[in-house]
C-alpha cells in the first residue's frame, strides 16, 4: 500500500462569511480509530449545510471535523482495529460527518458503502447524503408507496432530482416545484410527471388539479415559511408532510385546522447530529434496497458541475446562485 503523507490540503473557513472565507490550508492526516476507516478522497459532495456551516450557522457535531463537507468517494488507504466491512484498497463512498473538503477523511466503516461500477467517483461522491436523506425522509419517515403522489419542493435541487429517481423506481406518481421552464424540463426527463413553475403558477391548485382534487400523499419541503400552511392545502387525506430544510423562514403563522380535518402528519429531521448507529442501519437499507438500482443504473445522480478542490469557493458561489440542476462535487 502507498505511504501515507504526514500532511494533506484541506479546504478550511478561515471565518464566517461569503465564500471567498473557504482557503486552502495544510493539516495532520488524521489517523482512523477503531471502527473508522480513512479514504483517500477523489470527489467531495457540495451541499447546502456546507454553505450554512460556512456562514457560522451549523456547527459540527461533537468530536467531527471542523472543515466542511459530508459526503465523499475514494479508496480506502487506512483501516481503525476493528473496521472489518472494508479493506485496504477499495473504492467507496460515504456519509461523513465533517471533513470531505480534504485529500483525506474520516469516514465510519459501517456508513462506507462501496461504489458499483455503474458510477464514476465523482457521481459516487454525490450520492451518500443525498441518497441517505431522501430514502430516510421520503421513505422512512414518509412512508412513501406505490401508487401514491409525492410533492417535492426543489425539485432540480441534488435531493430533488434524487427523489424523483427513487419515487419513480418505487412505483410512486411524482410532482415537483421548480423556478424555471429549464429546471421543469430537467424534471420531467427524470421522471416527473408534472413539473409546477412556482413563480408563474399556484402550485396548491396544480396539485389539487393534477391529483383530482385529491391532493399529494407525501410532501417533501425544503422551504418552509409559507410553504407550510400551503402544504396543509395541497396534502390529501392523512398525508405526510416532511421538513428537511427551511431554504424560507423557519417560522410561519399557520393555521392547524387542517392537520386535525386531514390527519395530517408533520414530521421532520436532520441527518448529521443522528448517531453513528443510526446512520448505519439507514445505510443497511440502502445496501438492501437502493443499490440494485444504482448496480443496474436505474439510478444515478444527475450531475451539474465539478470544481477542483482549491475552487471550492467557486463551487460554493454556483450554489448559491440556485442556478445549478443536480449535484455539485470537488474533485481531487
Amino acid at each position: 500500500m502507498e505511504k501515507l503523507p504526514a500532511q494533506m490540503t484541506v479546504i478550511g473557513i478561515s471565518k464566517p462569511g461569503g465564500p471567498e472565507v473557504l482557503v486552502p490550508e495544510t493539516r495532520a492526516v488524521p489517523v482512523p480509530r477503531d471502527s473508522e476507516i480513512l479514504i483517500r478522497v477523489m470527489a467531495a459532495g457540495v451541499n447546502r449545510p456546507d454553505v450554512v456551516q460556512r456562514m457560522g450557522h451549523y456547527s459540527p457535531p461533537p468530536g467531527a471535523s471542523d472543515l466542511p463537507g459530508l459526503e465523499v468517494a475514494g479508496e480506502v488507504v487506512a483501516l481503525g482495529a476493528n473496521a472489518k466491512k472494508h479493506k485496504l484498497g477499495d473504492k467507496v463512498m460515504s456519509l461523513v460527518a465533517g471533513g470531505g473538503y480534504a485529500q483525506y477523511c474520516i469516514a465510519q466503516d459501517a456508513q462506507a458503502m462501496a461504489v458499483p461500477p455503474s458510477l464514476s467517483i465523482p457521481e459516487a461522491g454525490a450520492i451518500p447524503e443525498t441518497l441517505m436523506t431522501v430514502w430516510h425522509n421520503v421513505f422512512e419517515r414518509g412512508a412513501l408507496k406505490k401508487g401514491e403522489t409525492l410533492l417535492i419542493h426543489g425539485g432540480s435541487s441534488g435531493i430533488g432530482t434524487m427523489a424523483i429517481q427513487l419515487a419513480k423506481a418505487f412505483g410512486a406518481r411524482v410532482i415537483v416545484t421548480v423556478g424555471s421552464t429549464e429546471k421543469a424540463d430537467a424534471c420531467t426527463r427524470l421522471g416527473a410527471d408534472r413539473a409546477i413553475n412556482y413563480k408563474t403558477e399556484d402550485f396548491v391548485a396544480e396539485v389539487k388539479a393534477a391529483t383530482e382534487g385529491g391532493g399529494a400523499n407525501v410532501i417533501l419541503d425544503m422551504v418552509g415559511g409559507d410553504y407550510i400552511e400551503r402544504n396543509y392545502e395541497a396534502a390529501a387525506i392523512d398525508s405526510r408532510i416532511v421538513q428537511i430544510v427551511f431554504l424560507g423562514s423557519p417560522k410561519a403563522t399557520v393555521n392547524f385546522t387542517k392537520l386535525m380535518v386531514k390527519r395530517l402528519t408533520h414530521t421532520g429531521s436532520t441527518l448529521r447530529p443522528r448517531s453513528n448507529a443510526d446512520k448505519a442501519a439507514m445505510v443497511a437499507a440502502i445496501e438492501a434496497k437502493v443499490m440494485p438500482l444504482l448496480r443496474e443504473g436505474k439510478v444515478k445522480p444527475l450531475m451539474d458541475s465539478r470544481f477542483p478542490l482549491e475552487k471550492a469557493a467557486d463551487a460554493h458561489r454556483r450554489i448559491e446562485t440556485s442556478e445549478h440542476i443536480g449535484k455539485i462535487v470537488l474533485v481531487l
